[in-house]
């Protein structure tokens, strides 16, 4: 009965999570249309740079994943998982960071 209380309170500080979230967007975007003002300027055009920072971090955590595979017949394999995802994610934002800038030059 105990083991319950743990997945119901993960759902329903989640739940809480996203609906302050969602509400506090709504009431920005309403007080935009109150000023006059146009609520798309929350989608622009960085989100294909959002695609490509995104897909590039994930690219390296799953080549953290297969480090940290190769790493676990050294070290501990908690202790080899983590280090290479957290490594090789940590490298893939600065790429991803340059790749975006570089983009943004060009345009």
């Amino acid at each position: 009965m105990e083991g319950i209380f743990v997945p119901i309170g993960f759902f329903l500080a989640l739940f809480a999570i996203l609906y302050v979230y969602w509400t506090t967007r709504t009431k920005e975007r309403l007080a935009l249309v109150e000023k006059g003002m146009d609520a798309g300027i929350f989608k622009g055009a960085c989100s294909q740079l959002a695609l490509v920072k995104w897909g590039i971090f994930l690219v390296a955590i799953g080549m953290g994943v297969v480090a940290g595979f190769g790493l676990s017949t050294v070290i501990n394999e908690v202790v080899a998982f983590f280090t290479a995802i957290l490594i090789c994610g940590g490298v893939g934002l600065i790429v991803a960071y340059t790749v975006t800038n570089k983009l943004m030059e060009k345009e």
